[in-house]
């Protein structure tokens, strides 16, 4: 199969080859002008995955955990896709090096693909390139994607926001009871996971979670992480389902304790998607988040394509000293824009 075509691609994708499929993803991530006919040709042969998030602080030990959620996945011979995103040491240790030393005992594994992407200092394009790498392993026929990102903040919400299920790890002893409490971290969490349970603490941390749930779950109805960016219709069933409230799982992930616990919460709560509508508002509501980022860069791109050079800068000049405010600014770039 001649792997310079889209055709070719994925065909040789489809048919389980991991070299096109590497090939693809780098075509994704690097925006060349076979990505867009690649996706639109495998996004039909999506949809079948379990997409699991993994966030928490840093040093809560989620790569050791999703190395050992994988190994469970891999035991009911289920195959599993990991993405792993570093915002911090882009390809020098950290995004390429770091994450596949932790979970080197998945290397070699056939049922197991692994790919790193680095943010190279900001996270502003991640969330869509990852949505997109998603999309190609579930074309695949990964049965389990997991996305592990770093922190709890708003541009890793985003990309955790593909999953339908995630899981927000803790630990104890990392100078806060609880790390991602200011995060409002109840309205990403799913499942709390609270890894190094062998440690000094670790009740504090789980009671402390207990207390967060007991002031008020949120609304899981909502699915407040997916982000209600577009209108989305809301099926009767999930509803009138009962509401999910987040199990809280101790784990030592250096050892597997805990670990098929985690796996057995994670079924668990895709069972509950499955069978309360939840999965259907997901799939709408990633949907709806989706077309407005790929929305937002076709018109920011369009829009500036139109804006004549000289005048884009002697506006940005104006802007700097304060002429305009930005608001001004883009209002009139847009009706001048608008008059041709």
């Amino acid at each position: 199969m001649d792997l310079s075509t889209v055709s070719g691609l994925t065909e040789a994708l489809l048919a389980g080859d991991r070299r096109a499929l590497a090939r693809v993803i780098s075509h994704i991530e690097n925006n060349t002008e076979l990505a867009r006919p690649l996706l639109a040709a495998l996004y039909p042969k999506s949809g079948r995955a379990h997409i699991i998030g993994v966030t928490g602080s840093p040093g809560t030990g989620k790569s050791t955990l999703v190395n050992a959620i994988a190994q469970i996945y891999r035991g009911r011979e289920l195959s599993v896709g990991i993405i792993a995103i570093d915002p911090t040491s882009p390809f020098s240790g950290g995004a390429l090096l770091g994450d596949r030393v932790r979970m080197r005992d998945l290397a070699g594994d056939p049922g197991v693909f692994i790919r790193s992407m680095a943010t190279r200092g900001s996270l502003g394009g991640l969330a869509q390139a990852t949505a997109d790498v998603i999309m190609i392993l579930d074309a695949a026929g990964f049965d389990r994607i997991i996305v592990e990102t770093v922190g709890v903040g708003q541009s890793e919400v985003e990309i955790a926001s593909a999953a339908y299920t995630t899981v927000v790890v803790e630990a104890p002893g990392l100078g806060d009871e609880v790390q991602a409490i200011k995060a409002g971290v109840l309205e990403i969490a799913d499942i709390f996971a609270v890894n190094k349970a062998d440690r000094e603490g670790v009740e504090r941390t789980v009671m402390a979670l207990k207390m967060m749930l007991s002031l008020g779950v949120p609304d899981r109805f909502q699915v407040m992480h997916h982000g209600r960016m577009l209108p989305v219709e809301i099926p009767q069933a999930r509803r009138d389902a009962s509401a999910w409230t987040p199990p809280i799982i101790k784990t030592v992930a250096t050892s597997g304790q805990g670990a098929t616990e985690l796996v057995e919460a994670i079924e668990n709560h895709r069972l509950y998607l499955e069978q309360s509508g939840g999965r259907l508002l997901r799939d709408r509501l990633r949907a709806a988040t989706e077309l407005r980022m790929i929305l937002r860069d076709y018109l920011l791109e369009r829009t500036l394509a139109q804006i004549p050079q000289e005048k884009l800068q002697r506006t940005i000049e104006d802007v700097a000293s304060r002429k305009i405010d930005p608001y001004s600014a883009v209002r009139h770039l847009v009706n001048e824009v608008a008059k041709v």
